[in-house]
């Protein structure tokens, strides 16, 4: 057995405090709805009353999870990767403790805040904000003519087909039964993934970029991130989904998605009126004003409903407040992409290959460079196929970093580009 100096074992020890004080804290299973709620609220409206939905949270005491993880920070060394990695953890959880135990009030809004940001906050970069960015991508996939989709890119694939062509991918990926695909009739989102099992919501549609998708965001960045920290010997809570590593988390799935080409505009789309709702909500905006905002985009009642739900929970539905959870997605997919970018200029493409070992931070994974090198974590023992494939990777990220010396502003509208 390897032995590590103690200053290894001392915070290996910690985070397997981490992990025992967290173990109650499931943030977002906490916040969500029932089904059932999702049934009344479409039955009223099918009548014409266009009622606010209501739903009684349980109350929550965490308060010695909280003083746990108080004590872990304060027994960290924040000048060590690993303490500060622990302190920057412990404190999210205990933001993600206030807010559950505040579940239905207007500073559910305050936490989450503190956790994921707000829509007008500047892009990676001091770019345009987030929701800026966000009605850019509106804009553009309004602007297209539908038409010019291939019928293949129309056809519906029903719940059950898809989890059997999944369920085979994923069988095929691990060569054997790693992850299951199951149908969930109680899942108001389409899916959601675990390091074991991928949920389906039994009898919604998909369709062929949907199928593409679950398996490079879903499956082959949360479900792997989760498997491969399950197999750390020391900080067995990087298979955890700290809130604090969620715009990574996110940012890295949606960027696998996008570096297969397997993302469409309508889902750049989906995101991106996401961001706009949760910034009504936040200006004022009720539940109902945001479900008729996800109507007129064009989702059906279901979908929109699914979509309201997620800007409202854990926080009052009469406006004023959201859960700002969905606005991490933008900014962390272009916080993912210029670090991919910066790690091929640097000739560090092997951090990319790192951040499958487990959920963390781009900065976790720099911080923690040398703690690879001294086998204290260990590589990820699945990737997928993009990332595993540098020489790939390198070519892509190679061509976005020139490309994006070219400025569009500079070439007049209607002008001719010249051919080559």
């Amino acid at each position: 057995m390897t032995e590590h100096p103690r200053h290894i074992t001392h915070h290996a020890e910690l985070d397997a405090r981490l992990v025992r004080a967290v173990r109650g804290l499931k943030l977002l299973g906490l916040v969500s709805w029932p089904m059932d709620v999702q049934h009344a609220f479409l039955a009223r409206w099918a009548q014409g009353n266009a009622a606010l939905p209501r739903y009684e949270y349980p109350k929550h005491d965490f308060s010695e999870a909280r003083r746990e993880l108080d004590a872990i920070v304060k027994a960290s060394d924040p000048l060590h990767p690993i303490g500060h990695y622990l302190c920057e953890s412990a404190a999210s959880w205990s933001i993600a403790a206030e807010l559950l135990e505040a579940l239905g009030t207007p500073a559910v809004t305050t936490h989450s805040v503190r956790l994921f940001g707000r829509p007008d906050e500047p892009l990676p970069g001091h770019g345009p904000s987030t929701r800026e960015a966000a009605r850019h991508f509106i804009d553009i996939a309004d602007e297209l003519d539908h038409e010019l989709l291939s019928p293949a890119e129309q056809v519906t694939i029903s719940a059950t087909a898809l989890q059997l062509q999944l369920q085979a991918a994923l069988d095929d990926f691990f060569d054997g039964r790693v992850i299951e695909v199951v149908l969930d009739p109680q899942l108001i989102a389409k899916a959601a993934a675990g390091a074991n099992r991928i949920r389906l919501r039994a009898g919604a549609s998909f369709s062929d970029y949907d199928r593409h998708q679950l398996l490079e965001h879903e499956a082959f960045v949360h479900s792997l991130t989760a498997l491969n920290g399950r197999a750390q010997p020391l900080l067995g809570s990087l298979a955890l989904s700290s809130p604090r590593t969620t715009a990574t988390q996110e940012g890295l799935a949606t960027f696998a998605e996008q570096i297969t080409g397997s993302i469409d505009i309508e889902r750049m789309k989906r995101v991106s009126l996401r961001i706009e709702a949760v910034a009504m909500a936040l200006d004022g905006a009720d539940f109902v004003q945001v479900f008729r905002y996800f109507l007129d985009a064009g989702q059906n009642e279901c979908e929109s409903f699914a979509s309201a739900q997620r800007v409202f929970r854990g926080v009052p539905v009469e406006g004023g407040s959201a859960f700002t959870k969905d606005t991490v997605y933008l900014r962390g997919l272009i916080g993912v992409h210029t670090f991919f970018r910066w790690a091929l200029r640097q000739n560090k493409l092997r951090l990319c290959r790192m951040l499958f070992a487990g959920k963390m931070t781009l900065g976790d994974v720099q911080r923690f460079e040398p703690l690879f090198d001294e086998g204290c974590i260990v590589m990820p023992r699945w990737q997928p196929q993009w990332v595993a494939r540098a020489n790939g990777l390198a070519g892509m990220l190679a061509f976005s970093l020139f490309a994006n010396r070219i400025r569009l502003d500079t070439i007049a509208e209607g002008q001719t580009l010249p051919d080559v």
